[in-house]
């Protein structure tokens, strides 16, 4: 299992002007709900989810800001798709991932 580098994707989610909000396994969930981060099987990459329903202009700046911060910091963000959140009884929520279209 390799290296999960949270120290360093909390520096780049901070150098972009945002926080982390919650780590699942290998789901981080920043500060709003525009997109998401997941690790992959490589240490130095990560993939970027967007939400389908954010504002697609106002997601692509501050991709562009992640993807900076990342690079910086020796790491790749790489598209991953979109991603809905929906409400899977009272206390849990649901994650459907889609690929780009």
């Amino acid at each position: 299992m390799p290296e999960r580098k949270l120290g360093v994707v909390k520096e780049i989610v901070e150098a972009a002007g945002m926080g982390i909000a919650h780590v699942y396994e290998d789901l981080v969930f920043l500060n709003h709900n525009a997109f998401l981060l997941q690790f992959t099987g490589d240490s130095g990459r990560l993939l970027l989810h967007l939400n389908r329903d954010a504002e697609q202009a106002l997601a692509q700046e501050q991709i562009v800001l992640l993807k900076q911060a990342a690079a910086e910091r020796e790491m790749r963000l790489d598209d991953g798709g979109f991603y809905v959140l929906a409400q899977d009884g009272e206390e849990s929520l649901r994650i459907e991932f889609f690929p780009h279209q």
